[in-house]
């Protein structure tokens, strides 16, 4: 019976375990993701634009998203795509769009995810190398006018 107690005790007494080291992943504070949005948007009013500008963290879910008083309903769901779009192909929008015309046998690109915009305008959000989101914008007369402005949007927060 001794024997069975001891047993029992060694087995549930408490073992020094090591603690795993939680995995850690850089991310877009908020602060910054709203700096961006709003300098692309303000850059794209400069020009006399009315655009949508959203910026997304890398999981695709909307961190900011900034409509000017005047852009049309299609530029939200433009640049949100554009966003979720180059934050999960971790791309430009306007360089996927062209690798698709290039090379037609990778069109299904286009298809696997309806929050997939394939037009030029979105950005990938990069800090220190790593991708944390996506940024895009729609409603300038012209993908790479909508790049532009997002451009000056990663210049601000400082991201590649």
């Amino acid at each position: 019976m001794i024997r069975k107690l001891t047993f029992a005790a060694v087995l549930l007494s408490p073992v020094a375990a090591t603690a795993q080291e939680l995995p850690t992943a850089p991310y877009l504070p908020l602060d910054m993701a709203v700096e961006a949005a709003q300098t692309a948007l303000s850059a794209c009013a400069a020009d006399g634009y009315n655009v949508s500008v959203a910026v997304v963290g890398r999981d695709g879910e909307t961190k900011v998203h900034l409509k000017a008083d005047n852009a049309g309903p299609h530029t939200v769901s433009s640049a949100q795509g554009k966003a979720f779009t180059s934050a999960s192909m971790g791309r430009d929008t306007a360089g996927l769009a062209n690798f698709i015309g290039e090379n037609p046998q990778h069109d299904g690109l286009r298809y696997m995810d309806e929050r997939l915009v394939i037009q030029g305008g979105g950005l990938p959000i990069k800090i220190g190398g790593a991708l944390v989101g996506g940024i895009g914008a729609g409603g300038a007369p012209g993908g790479h006018l909508d790049e532009a402005c997002v451009r000056k949007g990663l210049d601000a927060i400082g991201a590649e």
